[in-house]
């Protein structure tokens, strides 16, 4: 641990100097250029365990497992208007309340997540996330999935999904994230400390999956649709008069792999979602374009010593009109495994060359601000069709000990703003796919997104039958 993360303190517990700054790393001050209050950009995690937690020694725990990753301890520090940079102010203990817990009752793991989607902790004040605590929300494995604002229904002539029976009810934590300062691979790590500490068992990282050999093979130069040409976006549904995100997520088995396949479940996941998008813009009568989808890469160790902040890159995974054919899914299941592994291969700047000189300290940050949101709305149509962001299996137990128990189901969601306006954001545990798909109001309602719900499972279990092999 430096001085940097880590600021001196006095005899009576205080601070002894002015707290660290760290200037804002690139992702964080783009994303701090193009802050919208109509859709802030939040991060949503939320974790069901079986059973009940205690609310002063979660407190406890969480607070504990803060100063245990002393990097999450910062707010946005004041400066003039001709300063050159924004800066993260270190503090040695959170400024307000971190962990609370909402009444009991019908709809409060909806009211959660609303409030989730609608509203970002502050950037001024430490840390820049909340974890709220709904007791007795477990929801029955197999029951339809909700949206922020009610049920969803379901399309007519879809498969329904297996049914396992209701679960006993539990606790639902909730992880809001100010996008600016953190991502939720970071926020889970310190959730994982908070879980070791309040429980006492182990929640070390397991290892990563084995890849194949040809998996794992070195990437070469592989054949890719030009990037030059707008992609396609995702045809309006039934917009919504609010403003913001609406957010339905649903829980499916993980898409078998044929053993030995040069593809992985990732690669699975993102054939399905241009499909996805294929078909539902097919229905709604858009002229066929390619399709580019966005893909975080993050590279972090998930121990103790993961860096705390916004660390993936982003890739960009193109598709040209003729290979979305769900008639030839081995193909187009082949070529997308080249694509990604050609990507995740290649060293790139998070938010490549362009953002690094965008943000270069030369000229007053307010400057860089009004052209960055210039640069934003120009280069919409330019801008990725939507964001994939499967976080994989997570490493963690998320064990919080007898009463409490281990995790069974965890949800993630990406902010969906325009000109995107849908993200799907994917997780595994306990050997089930937790698929959470986020749209803006603006774009698609409730209705529309439990639709794409069910193009997206009918064509992950198209994955599964590689016809050409």
């Amino acid at each position: 641990m430096t001085a940097l993360e880590h600021p001196a303190r006095d005899g009576t517990d205080g601070p002894s100097r002015r707290p660290a700054r760290v200037p804002f790393p690139v992702v964080d001050e783009v994303s701090r250029h193009c802050v919208q209050e109509e859709e802030p950009e939040t991060v949503h995690i939320e974790v069901h365990l079986p059973g009940r937690l205690d609310p002063g020694r979660l407190t406890t725990a969480f607070t504990e497992a803060l100063h245990r990753h002393p990097r999450i301890l910062m707010r946005e520090a004041a400066g003039p208007w001709y300063r050159r940079r924004y800066e993260w102010e270190l503090t040695p203990d959170p400024d307000l309340e971190v962990v609370s817990f909402p009444p009991p009752g019908p709809g409060a793991l909806q009211h959660a997540r609303t409030r989730a989607l609608l509203t970002a902790p502050p950037l001024t004040a430490a840390p820049p996330i909340r974890l709220e605590v709904v007791d007795g929300a477990g929801p029955p494995v197999g029951s339809e999935a909700t949206d922020a604002v009610g049920t969803a229904p379901r399309a007519v002539g879809t498969a329904p999904r297996t049914h396992t029976g209701p679960r006993p009810k539990g606790t639902v934590l909730f992880l809001t994230v100010n996008h600016t300062a953190l991502d939720g691979p970071a926020c889970l790590r310190v959730l994982a400390t908070a879980a070791e500490l309040y429980g006492g068992k182990d929640n070390s990282p397991t290892a990563p999956p084995v890849r194949p050999p040809e998996v794992q093979a070195k990437a070469v130069q592989v054949d890719t649709p030009s990037t030059w040409t707008p992609p396609a976006r995702v045809a309006h549904g039934t917009p919504e008069p609010s403003p913001g995100n609406g957010l339905l997520v649903t829980e499916l088995g993980v898409p078998h792999r044929p053993k030995g396949s040069p593809y992985t479940v990732n690669d699975q996941l993102m054939a399905a979602t241009a499909l996805m998008i294929t078909h539902w813009n097919r229905e709604h009568g858009a002229r066929p374009r390619p399709l580019r989808i966005t893909m975080p890469v993050d590279d972090r160790p998930r121990g103790t010593d993961m860096p705390i902040g916004n660390g993936t890159r982003l890739v960009e995974v193109p598709f040209s009109v003729e290979e979305l054919d769900a008639g030839r899914m081995g193909e187009l299941l082949r070529r997308t495994a080249e694509r990604t592994r050609a990507l995740k291969s290649l060293p790139r700047p998070q938010l490549g060359h362009g953002a690094a000189l965008l943000t270069a300290p030369v000229v007053p940050v307010a400057w860089r601000a009004a052209l960055t949101r210039g640069l934003r709305r120009a280069a919409g149509p330019w801008t990725s069709t939507t964001l994939l962001s499967n976080i994989g299996r997570i490493p963690y137990a998320l064990d919080f000990g007898a009463e409490a128990g281990r995790a069974h189901a965890v949800w993630f969601s990406a902010p969906a703003r325009t000109p995107r306006g849908l993200t799907v954001t994917t997780a595994s545990t306990a050997g089930r796919l937790h698929v959470a798909l986020r749209w803006s109001r603006t774009l698609l309602s409730h209705g529309d997104g439990a639709h794409l719900r069910d193009l997206f499972e009918h064509y992950l279990h198209a994955t599964e039958e590689d016809r050409s092999r």
